[in-house]
């Protein structure tokens, strides 16, 4: 019964109600520097008629089928503003703003508001936290985003010289990064038809099993397109810590430094540098 009460009332007083919503927005304060007047409009008008449309066919259930237009609505708008950089509440003052002019379109509009109001505070509940849920998801993917940019530029492979790749790590391993890494070197491998490729570990505060598993993991990738490894960095805390660890790292040239580890590359391609005096 509620239902469709509210439906008619929605349906009757689409403009009056729209208008009071508009304004219901306007004073919790809408961000003009992230979004326009008119896209606010555009977003409440459609809302307003999704609502009415759903709500004659039932109230009880925001999963029913009825809503499953109302609710892409608001997912697509709490989405977006995750990524605008709205705030959760600005977010969720969108759906909330509308109870106000709601219920006092209930009150001067029905005989016995009371059993429609509790109705419509319950419908914008769920359809409020539905948007919070929804805003949380798209936080959460573009904090992911976000870390994978970053990883991927943590881990720059550049080339030293024809045939010589290095691939400078800083910080932390993990089965994320090194997936990033292992993807970025194979491609640079191809791309650059490189014979040898150096993992500069100069940055990476610990080694431990897992990280060292990592490292084997990457240096067996680039085995199987061609190229060699070469690891640099070796402090002596770190070669301890290998060896009491008790990790085979196998015929895997090891250098203390970055320069040690290109001079080996290169004289492993028959190149030699000699230098001139003026």
């Amino acid at each position: 019964m509620s239902s469709a009460v509210l439906a008619e009332l929605l349906k009757n007083n689409e403009q009056p109600i729209f208008q009071a919503w508009l304004e219901a927005q306007r004073q919790a304060g809408i961000r003009v520097d992230l979004i326009d007047e008119h896209t606010v409009q555009d977003n409440s008008r459609e809302l307003l008629r999704g609502l009415t449309v759903a709500l004659a066919e039932g109230i009880d259930d925001i999963n029913a089928p009825q809503w499953k237009n109302v609710k892409s609505t608001l997912e697509r708008l709490s989405i977006a503003q995750s990524r605008q950089g709205f705030t959760p509440t600005e977010t969720a003052t969108f759906v909330f703003s509308l109870k106000e002019p709601l219920f006092d379109l209930i009150q001067n509009h029905c005989d016995d508001p009371l059993d429609v109001i509790w109705s419509a505070t319950r419908l914008i509940d769920k359809l409020g936290l539905f948007c919070m849920q929804c805003y949380v998801s798209g936080r959460e993917t573009v904090i992911r985003e976000q870390q994978e940019s970053m990883l991927e530029l943590s881990t720059p492979v550049v080339q030293l010289w024809k045939g010589v790749l290095a691939i400078p790590l800083i910080g932390s391993l993990d089965s994320n990064r090194t997936q990033i890494v292992m993807e970025s070197l194979l491609e640079k491998i191809v791309e650059t038809e490189s014979d040898i490729a150096i993992i500069d570990i100069t940055g990476v505060p610990t080694v431990d099993t897992m990280v060292a598993q990592h490292l084997i993991k990457t240096i067996t990738a680039a085995k199987l397109m061609g190229a060699k490894c070469i690891i640099s960095g070796i402090r002596p805390q770190i070669a301890a810590t290998i060896v009491h660890l008790g990790v085979e790292l196998g015929d895997v040239v090891t250098k203390a430094s970055l320069a040690d580890a290109f001079q080996l590359a290169l004289k492993e391609l028959n190149v030699k540098i000699v230098s001139t005096t003026r």
